[in-house]
């Protein structure tokens, strides 16, 4: 019988698995809810933050199989001649970025939620206009991109604490498309400057990316097994026609780069893209990650199959555990439904995801189906 590790890679590189993949995932925004749950779970999950052991704990207790977001500590970024102040009021941090070509602020808010949920957004980003672009392109200039070598040691104990139990992702920054309207402009910014600053956005974009390819070097030198360019990406934000435009060669770069290094390239993009799909398909991009199904994204596994091709992976949500689960005979037929448009699995995974509104024993149900539905080997 395949490890969890095995059968994992044996989707990635295009062959049937024993079983079909379950993984777990916990993070800050997505954490179960502690009502009911075990309290040995409740004192090793602590304080969920990002890159701590959140995934594994979950995922061990529910006997899902580990796809662990880690992050690429082994790069540490530095600063050489820019400058930032930061002030924090509360749960509201305000940084204003000193740089040669001048000052940038933008104001952070953390929210708190009963269920112990934490998020977090900018009120203010540093991108108001065309003006700040030459500022924001400034600061990644500044940046000394070097390896860290306690984050390679941290990465190191990641691998042996996973083990064969599944994959080490390597998270990083998205294109630089996609952090800009996440991070540095918000949506209705970058709108204005994709139609009247378009050479000094892109300007901007090629020095973002050069930082950030060097950053994706120095991390492939670790032992994660996966690189995972967090990019977001929606047609609710970015159009087929942008994406096209600043995003296919930098996928194709990013991708030979880890696939020269012997890892994996997904494409992180939780939200609606149907119309996306058939441009991700011209890349070299491995997977797609946290693909959204109905009624939170709006393309099925069976319509993602045929857009996409035979090469590339759906790692699809398992988003039954999000909506109504009132009928369970209804939330067990919508599991093995998307079970069945993935025939012949050999390019497919269900991601369960805590959500912080379902209790443990509602989360096992769900894992529950999953399972029974993907045992593959019971049907031969």
């Amino acid at each position: 019988m395949k490890t969890p590790r095995e059968n994992l890679l044996c989707v990635l590189r295009h062959q049937v698995p024993e079983w079909i993949p379950v993984v777990g995932h916990c993070d800050p925004y997505n954490q179960p809810n502690r009502e009911g749950m075990d309290p040995e779970l409740v004192s090793e999950l602590g304080e969920v933050r990002w890159g701590d052991t959140s995934t594994v704990a979950f995922s061990r207790y529910l006997g899902l199989d580990i796809m662990d977001w880690f992050g690429m500590p082994a790069a540490r970024v530095r600063q050489r001649k820019v400058t930032v102040d930061q002030t924090v009021g509360g749960d509201t941090t305000t940084r204003t970025w000193h740089t040669p070509d001048g000052d940038l602020r933008e104001v952070i808010r953390v929210c708190r939620e009963a269920n112990g949920v934490v998020s977090s957004n900018w009120t203010e980003h540093l991108v108001k206009g065309p003006e700040d672009l030459t500022a924001l392109a400034a600061i990644f200039e500044d940046q000394m991109v070097e390896p860290d070598p306690e984050g390679v040691q941290r990465t190191r104990e990641r691998r042996a604490l996973i083990g064969d139990d599944g994959l080490i992702l390597g998270s990083m920054d998205g294109t630089p498309l996609g952090m800009m309207y996440r991070v540095y402009s918000g949506v209705a910014t970058l709108a204005y400057l994709w139609v009247d600053a378009p050479d000094a956005l892109r300007d901007c974009f090629d020095v973002m990316e050069r930082k950030y390819l060097q950053r994706l070097n120095v991390g492939l030198q670790s032992e994660i097994d996966v690189v995972v360019g967090v990019d977001d990406t929606s047609t609710t934000v970015i159009s087929p026609a942008m994406f096209e435009a600043c995003n296919l060669d930098l996928t194709d770069t990013r991708a030979a780069r880890a696939h020269a290094a012997g890892k994996f390239y997904f494409h992180h993009s939780c939200g609606l893209i149907r119309d996306l799909l058939p441009l991700y398909r011209r890349t070299a991009m491995d997977a797609v990650h946290a693909f959204t199904i109905p009624p939170m994204g709006n393309v099925t596994v069976a319509e993602g199959r045929k857009a996409l091709g035979d090469r590339i992976t759906i790692i699809a949500g398992v988003k039954q555990l999000a909506g109504p689960m009132h009928d369970r005979q209804a939330v067990r037929e919508g599991i093995r439904r998307m079970i069945r448009e993935a025939d012949p699995w050999d390019h497919f995974i269900l991601g369960v995801t805590a959500y912080p509104n379902r209790t443990m024993v509602e989360t096992r149900f769900v894992v529950d189906a999953c399972r029974e539905a993907g045992q593959l080997s019971a049907r031969e």
